[in-house]
């Protein structure tokens, strides 16, 4: 078996797409406005995201910044128009007024994606309880990852979390795959890989020249290249 690591990167346009496969990506995940941290992106970037590139994709359905859910009905209608476009893959991810995982909406978006894979995104860096939203969540059809930097301030200040939740792999609630982003830095590597963590997503880090500008293929590479090594 390959113990290739997974890596994922950010992609606002097929040619963030085409760049971000020919450095080394696994997979990419679908967003617009990342002014909002990133949005559900239209169809037509979505097509033309899917016919540039054959590796993964995950779309994210998020309607407005912030965690709470929005008007779920106008989510609900994005997933069903991804979906008949071809989209297999999804991102989403919660939270009520008291922090803790809204399993109404998600629940009712999930049923509409028909068992697709989907990742639960950072706001489990948000929750009150990481580890109840684990367990409420655990039984959802399709979650195979949770994206988190174990902190809502990135990757320095949660590594312990991190580490504490990679070792907790065969309890329930912990079955899904850990992908760490969220100010991830290559110095960052050594310590995840070394407890088991596989998966890895970057955003800024793809991009020397800021969000304005496109995802650089170099710089993928490099994270491809420390990864492999």
């Amino acid at each position: 078996m390959s113990n290739r690591a997974l890596l994922e990167v950010i992609a606002l346009d097929a040619e963030d797409a085409v760049a971000a496969q020919a450095g080394g990506a696994d997979r990419l995940e679908l967003v617009t406005d990342m002014a909002a941290d990133g949005l559900t992106p239209s169809l037509a970037d979505f097509t033309a995201i899917r016919d540039a590139v054959r590796i993964p994709l995950r779309v994210m359905l998020r309607v407005a910044d912030g965690f709470a859910a929005g008007d779920i009905d106008v989510l609900v209608g994005k997933a069903r128009a991804l979906r008949a476009a071809g989209a297999e893959e999804f991102v989403l991810g919660f939270l009520d007024q008291d922090g803790h995982a809204d399993l109404v909406a998600v629940e009712r978006l999930v049923a509409e994606l028909n068992g697709c894979a989907w990742t639960f995104h950072r706001a489990i860096d948000r929750a009150t309880d990481r580890d109840v939203l684990r367990k409420h969540l655990a039984d959802l059809p399709g979650l195979d990852t949770y994206l988190t930097a174990g902190s809502p301030n990135g990757v320095d200040e949660g590594m312990d979390t991190l580490l504490v939740e990679a070792a907790r792999a065969d309890l329930p609630g912990y079955e899904p795959r850990i992908m760490v982003g969220g100010s991830l830095r290559l110095d960052h590597l050594p310590r995840l890989r070394a407890a088991g963590i596989d998966a890895f997503h970057i955003g800024s880090a793809a991009r020397p020249g800021g969000w304005s500008g496109p995802v650089d293929l170099d710089a993928v590479r490099e994270w491809r290249t420390v990864l492999d090594s």
